[in-house]
């Protein structure tokens, strides 16, 4: 990791409000995952984001505006999230929403699927329609009209919002994953 954990006694005063809200929030919506060490340091992509509050802070509100409340269902996210570090093969962002899919409903057999690159067969329909959205958008295109009319259709216009923002927001999650070669934790597990 080229970005070590910082000791919570070793913030700095600029530090210490945007580690006590990625705390709060993280203890409160962010479960299943380690994203907080055995000396109350946080690892992830939250100790880069943390160790400079002056681009910290917004990143973290923009995470926070796309996590906290959401419209889509949890389940069709986790497929957007997953789709995207698949593609970025964004170690600890696959690691941390494998987890969290698994506990929205997701099975393992179309969990690995996703996380090998490929599109599951047996996706619902939305959970087809957030892979096709997600897939297109990581690969650099634009997003197909009739796809973009099939999810307005499942999930209106301002989830779809949420949904292309979300896929944005997890590329940059992705791109500073592997940019600061941030490791899924030791006691992870398989």
């Amino acid at each position: 990791m080229r970005v070590p954990p910082i000791a919570p006694h070793d913030l700095s005063v600029e530090q210490r409000p945007l580690y006590d809200d990625m705390v709060d929030e993280i203890k409160r919506d962010f479960k299943g995952f380690r994203a907080i060490d055995e000396t109350g340091a946080l690892i992830g992509p939250f100790n880069v984001w943390m160790r400079e509050p002056e681009w910290g802070r917004p990143i973290w509100g923009w995470i926070k505006a796309i996590s906290v409340s959401p419209t889509l269902p949890r389940a069709v996210r986790e497929v957007a999230i997953l789709v995207t570090g698949a593609h970025f093969r964004s170690a600890y962002e696959i690691y941390a929403h494998v987890v969290l899919a698994e506990s929205r409903g997701l099975g393992d057999d179309k969990i690995a699927t996703i996380v090998a690159g490929q599109r599951p067969n047996d996706l619902t329909r939305d959970e087809a329609i957030a892979y096709d959205v997600a897939s297109a958008l990581v690969s650099g295109y634009v997003l197909p009209e009739v796809t973009y009319r099939q999810a307005v259709a499942a999930f209106g216009a301002r989830s779809v919002m949420e949904l292309i923002y979300l896929v944005g927001v997890y590329c940059f999650v992705s791109v500073t994953l592997n940019g600061f070669d941030v490791p899924v934790p030791d006691d992870a597990g398989p």
